[in-house]
């Protein structure tokens, strides 16, 4: 049965989309509820009509949303958790966590946009941010155990700087002592 959507379904498909799906589904849900209508030879006309005249509104919207995701594009989300022995959290982190935690950063989301699986182990994932048709963004989310201290590994690093220059100096020290022993 085909069927044009006339609101957004995530897995199925975005408003005015001709969507084959099964007839007990179209009959039973989204017709009943407003989300759809039979795609007949008029119904094409008239939303190929529509999209005419909403052609400017549409491209209008879609830059919005090239806005959005260009500014949440390089964004990386750290979402500490309580984690057993095994690395298995106590929960689980799914997308309106990941909604929390872009708000947190300043992106205001709606976690119905969002897309991912639910999350029950420590590592790194991915979720999808899904703003316009064509305009999708996957953020990279990594669950870590709340205990655990994650800026360890970067604070290292600075140590490791500062002890190279300080041997810098004692082998010019070397250098210059070697000359003068001669």
């Amino acid at each position: 049965m085909e069927i044009i959507l006339k609101e957004d379904i995530i897995g199925l498909g975005y408003k005015n989309d001709i969507v084959n799906v099964k007839n007990g589904y179209g009959r039973n849900y989204l017709i009943p509820t407003g989300k759809g209508v039979i795609a007949s030879a008029a119904a094409r006309k008239q939303l190929a009509e529509n999209l005419k005249q909403q052609a400017a509104k549409i491209a209008a919207l879609k830059a919005e949303a090239e806005k959005k995701a260009e500014a949440i594009k390089d964004v990386v989300l750290v979402i500490p958790a309580k984690v057993s022995a095994t690395g298995v959290t106590y929960g689980s982190v799914n997308k309106a966590t990941v909604a929390d935690e872009l708000k947190k950063k300043g992106f205001d989301i709606d976690r119905k946009i969002i897309t991912m699986h639910d999350i029950k182990k420590v590592g790194n994932y991915e979720a999808t941010v899904h703003f316009f048709k064509e305009v999708e963004v996957k953020v990279p989310v990594q669950v870590v155990a709340e205990n655990e201290p994650a800026a360890a590994p970067a604070e290292e690093a600075p140590k490791a700087e500062e002890a190279a220059p300080a041997e810098a100096p004692k082998a010019e020290a070397a250098e210059e002592a070697a000359p003068a022993a001669e």
